[in-house]
Protein backbone atom coordinates (compact mmCIF):
# COMPACT_ATOMS: atom_id res chain seq x y z
CA UNK A 1 0.00 0.00 0.00
CA UNK A 2 0.91 3.25 -0.79
CA UNK A 3 0.39 6.43 1.55
CA UNK A 4 0.65 10.11 0.27
CA UNK A 5 1.13 11.85 4.02
CA UNK A 6 0.46 15.70 4.48
CA UNK A 7 1.04 18.47 6.91
CA UNK A 8 1.34 21.77 8.09
CA UNK A 9 2.76 23.19 4.85
CA UNK A 10 0.70 23.35 1.61
CA UNK A 11 3.66 21.81 -0.89
CA UNK A 12 4.12 23.78 -4.18
CA UNK A 13 4.59 20.12 -5.67
CA UNK A 14 1.48 18.96 -5.03
CA UNK A 15 -0.79 22.07 -5.56
CA UNK A 16 1.14 25.00 -8.15
CA UNK A 17 3.06 22.56 -10.37
CA UNK A 18 1.13 19.44 -9.69
CA UNK A 19 2.60 16.35 -11.38
CA UNK A 20 0.55 12.85 -11.74
CA UNK A 21 4.08 11.42 -11.80
CA UNK A 22 4.81 12.13 -7.92
CA UNK A 23 1.71 10.40 -6.64
CA UNK A 24 1.65 7.56 -9.51
CA UNK A 25 0.47 4.24 -7.39
CA UNK A 26 -0.73 6.10 -4.17
CA UNK A 27 -3.81 4.71 -2.85
CA UNK A 28 -4.30 6.55 0.24
CA UNK A 29 -4.27 10.08 1.50
CA UNK A 30 -3.46 10.77 5.28
CA UNK A 31 -3.48 14.63 6.24
CA UNK A 32 -1.40 15.29 10.43
CA UNK A 33 -3.24 18.75 10.11
CA UNK A 34 -2.94 22.44 9.77
CA UNK A 35 -3.56 22.66 6.13
CA UNK A 36 -5.52 24.40 4.30
CA UNK A 37 -9.29 22.60 3.38
CA UNK A 38 -8.79 24.00 -0.56
CA UNK A 39 -5.59 22.18 -0.34
CA UNK A 40 -7.14 18.87 0.51
CA UNK A 41 -10.14 19.38 -1.79
CA UNK A 42 -7.37 19.78 -4.75
CA UNK A 43 -5.67 16.97 -3.48
CA UNK A 44 -8.59 14.48 -3.00
CA UNK A 45 -9.84 15.78 -6.62
CA UNK A 46 -6.57 15.47 -8.53
CA UNK A 47 -5.39 12.10 -7.27
CA UNK A 48 -9.15 10.55 -7.10
CA UNK A 49 -8.05 8.42 -3.47
CA UNK A 50 -9.58 8.39 -0.19
CA UNK A 51 -8.04 11.04 2.18
CA UNK A 52 -8.86 10.82 5.64
CA UNK A 53 -7.64 13.32 7.88
CA UNK A 54 -7.05 14.63 11.46
CA UNK A 55 -6.97 18.44 13.03
CA UNK A 56 -4.24 20.61 13.76
CA UNK A 57 -4.33 23.39 16.12
CA UNK A 58 -4.82 25.82 13.39
CA UNK A 59 -7.56 24.15 12.37
CA UNK A 60 -10.50 25.68 13.93
CA UNK A 61 -11.86 26.68 10.27
CA UNK A 62 -12.28 23.00 9.90
CA UNK A 63 -14.96 23.27 11.90
CA UNK A 64 -17.41 25.89 9.97
CA UNK A 65 -16.66 24.87 6.59
CA UNK A 66 -14.84 21.24 6.40
CA UNK A 67 -12.54 20.01 3.57
CA UNK A 68 -15.34 18.51 0.98
CA UNK A 69 -14.96 15.11 0.03
CA UNK A 70 -12.08 14.06 2.62
CA UNK A 71 -13.20 11.62 5.72
CA UNK A 72 -12.73 13.24 9.16
CA UNK A 73 -11.28 10.30 11.86
CA UNK A 74 -10.76 12.27 15.04
CA UNK A 75 -11.37 9.36 18.00
CA UNK A 76 -11.59 6.77 15.44
CA UNK A 77 -10.36 3.32 14.29
CA UNK A 78 -10.76 3.19 10.40
CA UNK A 79 -9.86 -0.22 8.13
CA UNK A 80 -8.52 0.69 5.03
CA UNK A 81 -7.27 -2.49 2.99
CA UNK A 82 -6.71 -4.00 5.99
CA UNK A 83 -4.66 -1.64 7.66
CA UNK A 84 -6.16 -0.36 10.50
CA UNK A 85 -5.99 4.07 11.39
CA UNK A 86 -6.41 5.85 14.80
CA UNK A 87 -6.74 9.74 14.17
CA UNK A 88 -5.82 11.75 17.59
CA UNK A 89 -5.49 15.39 16.32
CA UNK A 90 -4.73 18.78 18.24
CA UNK A 91 -1.63 20.15 19.81
CA UNK A 92 -0.96 20.90 23.67
CA UNK A 93 -2.91 23.60 25.01
CA UNK A 94 -1.34 27.05 24.78
CA UNK A 95 -3.96 29.49 23.90
CA UNK A 96 -8.06 28.95 24.01
CA UNK A 97 -8.55 26.69 20.75
CA UNK A 98 -11.07 24.03 19.58
CA UNK A 99 -8.24 21.68 19.16
CA UNK A 100 -5.48 21.82 21.46
CA UNK A 101 -5.64 19.63 24.96
CA UNK A 102 -4.02 19.63 28.20
CA UNK A 103 -2.36 16.65 28.78
CA UNK A 104 -4.63 15.46 31.38
CA UNK A 105 -7.53 15.97 28.68
CA UNK A 106 -5.17 13.85 26.30
CA UNK A 107 -5.26 11.32 28.39
CA UNK A 108 -8.75 11.06 28.42
CA UNK A 109 -8.94 11.05 24.91
CA UNK A 110 -6.38 7.92 24.63
CA UNK A 111 -8.42 6.05 27.41
CA UNK A 112 -11.32 6.25 25.17
CA UNK A 113 -9.41 5.52 22.15
CA UNK A 114 -7.64 1.88 23.87
CA UNK A 115 -11.34 0.73 24.57
CA UNK A 116 -11.47 1.02 20.78
CA UNK A 117 -8.52 -0.19 19.95
CA UNK A 118 -9.44 -3.29 21.92
CA UNK A 119 -12.23 -3.44 20.42
CA UNK A 120 -10.08 -3.71 16.98
CA UNK A 121 -7.86 -5.73 18.25
CA UNK A 122 -5.24 -2.96 18.12
CA UNK A 123 -4.34 -0.30 15.05
CA UNK A 124 -1.40 -0.16 12.48
CA UNK A 125 -1.23 3.49 11.88
CA UNK A 126 -1.34 6.24 14.83
CA UNK A 127 -2.37 9.65 12.97
CA UNK A 128 -1.93 12.55 14.87
CA UNK A 129 -0.70 16.01 14.92
CA UNK A 130 1.54 16.32 17.85
CA UNK A 131 4.24 14.53 18.39
CA UNK A 132 5.44 12.43 21.46
CA UNK A 133 7.05 14.12 24.29
CA UNK A 134 11.14 13.59 23.76
CA UNK A 135 10.78 12.53 20.09
CA UNK A 136 11.65 15.59 17.66
CA UNK A 137 9.12 17.69 19.49
CA UNK A 138 10.59 21.22 21.11
CA UNK A 139 10.77 22.90 24.14
CA UNK A 140 8.20 25.88 24.01
CA UNK A 141 4.67 25.04 25.07
CA UNK A 142 3.26 25.16 21.66
CA UNK A 143 5.58 22.76 19.92
CA UNK A 144 6.24 20.37 22.95
CA UNK A 145 4.94 16.75 22.16
CA UNK A 146 2.41 14.93 24.20
CA UNK A 147 4.22 12.80 26.88
CA UNK A 148 1.24 10.50 27.17
CA UNK A 149 1.30 9.47 23.78
CA UNK A 150 4.67 7.39 25.03
CA UNK A 151 2.64 5.47 27.22
CA UNK A 152 -0.04 4.46 25.20
CA UNK A 153 2.49 3.34 21.97
CA UNK A 154 3.99 1.22 24.30
CA UNK A 155 0.50 0.02 25.68
CA UNK A 156 -0.38 -0.82 21.75
CA UNK A 157 2.31 -1.15 19.75
CA UNK A 158 1.18 0.50 16.27
CA UNK A 159 3.25 -0.21 13.49
CA UNK A 160 3.74 3.49 12.51
CA UNK A 161 2.70 6.77 14.04
CA UNK A 162 2.45 10.04 11.49
CA UNK A 163 2.61 13.45 12.88
CA UNK A 164 3.35 16.86 12.12
CA UNK A 165 3.02 20.66 13.72
CA UNK A 166 7.49 19.91 14.08
CA UNK A 167 8.04 22.04 10.49
CA UNK A 168 11.38 21.12 8.95
CA UNK A 169 12.23 24.69 9.12
CA UNK A 170 12.12 24.68 13.01
CA UNK A 171 14.92 22.46 13.63
CA UNK A 172 18.43 22.43 12.22
CA UNK A 173 19.00 18.47 12.54
CA UNK A 174 15.00 17.98 11.23
CA UNK A 175 14.67 14.01 10.80
CA UNK A 176 11.79 12.79 8.85
CA UNK A 177 11.88 9.08 10.56
CA UNK A 178 12.69 7.91 14.00
CA UNK A 179 11.87 4.88 16.05
CA UNK A 180 10.49 4.36 19.22
CA UNK A 181 11.34 2.18 22.06
CA UNK A 182 7.97 0.20 21.63
CA UNK A 183 8.97 -0.52 17.99
CA UNK A 184 6.83 2.29 16.38
CA UNK A 185 8.36 3.70 13.46
CA UNK A 186 7.06 7.78 14.29
CA UNK A 187 7.21 9.63 10.57
CA UNK A 188 7.18 13.60 10.70
CA UNK A 189 4.85 14.10 7.80
CA UNK A 190 5.50 17.83 7.44
CA UNK A 191 4.94 19.22 3.45
CA UNK A 192 4.37 15.84 1.95
CA UNK A 193 6.04 12.16 2.40
CA UNK A 194 5.28 8.73 0.73
CA UNK A 195 5.42 5.71 2.89
CA UNK A 196 4.93 2.16 1.30
CA UNK A 197 3.64 -0.43 3.95
CA UNK A 198 3.87 -3.87 2.99
CA UNK A 199 0.67 -5.29 4.35
CA UNK A 200 1.54 -8.66 5.11
CA UNK A 201 3.83 -7.56 7.86
CA UNK A 202 1.37 -6.37 9.82
CA UNK A 203 -0.35 -8.28 12.17
CA UNK A 204 -2.98 -10.19 11.44
CA UNK A 205 -6.66 -8.99 12.57
CA UNK A 206 -10.48 -9.46 12.35
CA UNK A 207 -11.95 -7.03 9.69
CA UNK A 208 -13.86 -3.36 11.99
CA UNK A 209 -17.27 -4.06 11.32
CA UNK A 210 -18.49 -2.59 7.81
CA UNK A 211 -19.16 0.96 9.49
CA UNK A 212 -15.88 1.73 10.16
CA UNK A 213 -13.65 1.05 7.37
CA UNK A 214 -13.36 2.01 4.27
CA UNK A 215 -12.64 0.42 0.42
Amino acid sequence: MKILIVADVESKALWDFYDPARVEGVDLILSAGDLNARYLEFLVTMINKPLLYIHGNHDSGYDRRPPEGCICIEDRIVDFGGVRILGIGGSLKYKPSSHMYTEKEMQSRLLRAGLKAFGAGGFDILLAHSPCRGYRDMEDLPHRGFACFNSFLNRWKPAFMIHGHVHRSYQHDFKRIIDHPSGTRIINGCDWYILEIDESRLPRHRRLRRSSYIM
